[in-house]
């Protein structure tokens, strides 16, 4: 499988999000298939995420891009893609996540923000789960790695340097 990494430091969520898209929908699964295309379309989404309209042109409250994608953006562009309602989840108390990591199904990803014990700093994609290890797309590197349950509870996830689950964004 060909590496799909982040195009740069902010755009982590916006990659999570074309992944979950590729998994989702084969054809554009064939049209974004190389690094170059990938990242023109994680640098795409990112732009249309943190803008005054939404991907659907609909008005949304603007973020700044330089702080990444916001929570209630990528649920908007969840349900987009999936045709099923999303939510924003916190999880700050670590026992809460693995059952919103349980709602992953094959057309249904889940997308988590993790950070340091201040702030949420990465966003990653959970694309399955099966016997108490969740399969993630990690963007900044492009690999799926497979964390176990205990990890997320635990606070010891080492994606991308960060530990701490802060929200999962999964189907309500």
């Amino acid at each position: 499988m060909t590496r799909l990494q982040q195009p740069d430091r902010r755009s982590c969520g916006a990659a999570s999000l074309v992944m979950a898209r590729r998994l989702i929908d084969a054809r554009y699964a064939g049209l974004v298939h190389d690094q170059a295309t990938f990242a023109r379309e994680a640098a795409s989404l990112h732009r249309r995420l943190t803008s005054l309209a939404d991907v659907r042109g609909g008005w949304q409250v603007p973020w700044l891009r330089a702080v990444g994608t916001p929570p209630w953006a990528a649920a908007r562009d969840l349900r987009l893609v999936t045709g099923v309602p999303y939510a924003v989840h916190p999880v700050r108390l670590r026992r809460r996540v693995w059952p919103h990591l349980a709602a992953v199904a094959p057309d249904r990803p889940v997308v988590v923000y993790v950070g340091s014990r201040l702030l949420p700093r990465h966003v990653v994609l959970v694309t399955a789960v099966e016997d108490d290890r969740a399969t993630t797309y990690e963007p900044s590197s492009g690999r799926l790695v497979d964390v176990p349950r205990e990890r997320w509870e635990s606070g010891a996830l080492r994606l991308a340097g960060w530990d701490l689950p802060w929200c999962v964004i999964s189907p309500r």
